[in-house]
């Protein structure tokens, strides 16, 4: 979980996506992320992680559903929420940490 703390303790906002392979929800939500991936470009960082390789960070940070979507900055979580949104949602959420 160090790893995890240095990803997120930077100024510019990450945005993180739990899924799951199995999941038909996260696997829809893979394209949406990688498209705000190419809309946010240098303006924030958009990484994904796999719920079942990374386990104890999921349950550390309390992810029962997928897809879970999180945007933190300076450490902090800024926003968290669970379920499928679309790319021009997502990247209004988290430019509004810019």
């Amino acid at each position: 979980m160090s790893k995890f703390g240095e990803i997120i303790n930077t100024e510019v906002p990450v945005l993180i996506s739990f899924y799951t392979d199995w999941n038909e929800s996260a696997e829809v939500m893979n394209s949406v992320i990688r498209s705000v991936a190419a809309t946010l470009g240098d303006r924030a960082r958009v990484i994904k992680i796999d719920m079942d390789k990374n386990k104890d960070l999921a349950e550390a940070l309390r992810i029962k559903a997928v897809p879970t979507l999180m945007v933190y900055k300076n450490g902090q979580m800024m926003w968290r929420q669970s379920g499928e949104l679309d790319a021009n949602a997502i990247v209004v959420t988290v430019q509004e940490y810019v």
